[in-house]
C-alpha cells in the first residue's frame, strides 16, 4: 500500500511515531512540538484511542491536549469496523489539523481500523497536510508493513518479527517501539531481514521522530532514534533457514540518533545536530 498521492497545491504533513511513555506532565516537549506545528491554540486536534482498552484514554490526552493549549481537541470513540465507517468520524479526521493515535494494542488498532473509511481519511488527510502522531501501537501502524509482534531479547531469526499490513503512511520504513526498554533490536534486524528494501526505524520511550514532507527526520525526546538500513546487504542467511538458528546479516548500516540528529531518508544520511555539526570529522 502506497501512500495516499499528494495533490497539486499540497504539501505531505508530518508522520510522528513516538517510541511510547512520552512525558505529558513535566516537560511535554514531544506532545508541545505536535502542537505547534499542528496550529498552535489555533490547532483541532482529534484523538483515536482505539488501541487502548481503558476508557478513559480519549480524555486524559483531552486533558493533556488541553493544558497545552490546544484550541480545539476531541476524541473519537472507536471501537468496531461499523464504528470506523461513521461518516460523522470520517468528517471529524478531515476537518482536523493533526491526528494522534494513542498507545495500546496494534493487532486491535489494524484488525479495527485496517481499510475502513476513517482509515482511507486519514491517509488522504496526511497527503493534503494534515499532520498525523502515534505512540507504541499508534507509531507501529504508521507504516505499510507493521510489526505486530515478535519476542524482546533475541537475536535476529525467522519468525522473530511478526508482520501485519498498517496504514501505510510511509511504505519506506518498518517501525518499533520501546525499543532499547524493550531490547527489541533482533526482531527489527530480523523484519529487515526478510524486508532489506526497508529502513528499520527503532524508538525509544519519550522520543520522536518528526519526519516531514521532504522526508526529513528531526529527533525529538529524552531517548534514541535507531536506524537500520539494509539496502547494502552483502550476506544474508535470511533465505533456507528456520526459526531454531540465528540470522547471519553482513553489510547493514546502523545510526544511532539522539535530540536534535537528523536523518534524510531520501539519501539514507544522518547529520548531528546543528551546534556539533562543525565538529564532525569526515574520514
Amino acid at each position: 500500500m502506497c501512500p495516499a498521492i499528494v495533490e497539486e497545491g499540497h504539501q505531505r504533513g508530518y508522520i510522528i511515531p513516538i517510541g511510547g511513555a512520552e512525558n505529558k506532565d513535566t516537560n511535554p516537549s514531544i506532545l508541545k512540538k505536535f502542537t505547534e506545528i499542528s496550529g498552535g491554540k489555533n490547532a483541532r486536534i482529534v484523538i483515536i484511542p482505539t488501541a487502548s482498552r481503558l476508557d478513559d484514554t480519549g480524555e486524559r490526552y483531552e486533558k493533556i491536549f488541553t493544558d497545552i493549549g490546544v484550541g480545539e481537541v476531541s476524541h473519537i470513540d472507536i471501537t468496531s469496523r461499523e464504528d470506523c465507517n461513521n461518516p460523522e468520524f470520517a468528517s471529524r479526521c478531515e476537518e482536523a489539523s493533526g491526528i494522534f493515535i494513542t498507545g495500546g494494542n496494534q493487532l486491535r488498532l489494524a484488525t479495527i481500523l485496517g481499510g475502513t473509511a476513517v482509515a482511507q481519511v486519514i491517509r488522504t488527510a496526511n497527503a493534503r497536510g494534515v499532520h498525523v502522531a502515534g505512540t507504541s501501537a499508534g507509531a507501529s501502524i504508521m507504516s505499510e508493513h507493521m510489526i505486530a509482534g515478535g519476542e524482546s531479547n533475541e537475536s535476529p531469526r525467522e519468525g522473530g518479527a511478526i508482520l501485519a499490513p498498517g496504514l501505510g503512511l510511509t511504505n519506506a520504513m518498518i517501525i518499533d517501539q520501546h525499543f532499547s526498554e524493550r531490547n527489541r533490536l533482533g526482531r527489527l534486524l530480523s523484519a529487515i531481514a526478510f524486508n532489506p528494501f526497508l529502513m528499520g526505524v527503532g524508538i525509544d520511550e519519550d522520543t520522536a521522530a518528526f519526519i516531514g514532507p521532504d522526508d526529513m527526520c528531526e529527533v525529538i525526546g529524552s531517548g534514541t532514534v535507531t536506524i537500520v538500513d539494509g539496502v547494502d546487504l552483502t550476506y544474508s542467511s535470511a533465505y533456507g533457514t528456520d526459526n531454531t538458528k540465528a540470522l547471519g546479516l553482513l553489510g547493514l548500516k546502523l545510526d544511532i540518533l539522539h535530540e536534535g540528529c537528523l536523518y534524510n531518508f531520501d539519501i539514507r544520511e544522518a547529520f548531528p545536530p546543528i551546534e556539533d555539526r562543525q565538529n564532525v570529522c569526515k574520514i
